[in-house]
């Protein structure tokens, strides 16, 4: 029981530390929320005084916005995204990206394309 407690203790002081960077403090700017209507628009956006912001608007057929927000770090984390028929698609620099594609692939991939196979 005494260990139990012990480590109870400890993984409470980890998480007190962690969240130590959270402004508990932090009050709403400005908050805009236009419902949908008939047609299915709507719009919403938020700002708050620690930094985060927040903007969508959309219909039926997907959404664009954005967020921002400062990293624990202090580095600016600033995100634009579309939703749509092909899924959530985020853009920010702080996001990681796909390696550029080998010439050996892309000469293949252009030889495939100018030599398709012959139909039986």
């Amino acid at each position: 029981m005494f260990k139990l407690t012990i480590c109870l203790l400890a993984a409470l002081l980890v998480a007190y530390v962690h969240a130590d960077h959270i402004d508990k403090d932090a009050t709403i700017l400005s908050e805009k929320n236009d419902p949908a209507d008939a047609e299915g628009n709507y719009a919403n956006s938020f700002e708050s005084s620690n930094g985060i912001q927040t903007q969508e608007a959309g219909n039926a057929n997907g959404a664009t916005g954005s967020y921002s927000y400062t990293s624990p770090e202090g580095e600016l984390i600033e995100v634009t995204y579309v939703a749509d028929e092909n899924g959530f698609q985020p853009r920010g620099a702080h996001l990681p990206t796909p390696p550029p594609i080998p010439e050996a692939i892309i000469r293949a991939l252009e030889y495939i394309a100018a030599h398709p196979p012959a139909q039986e």
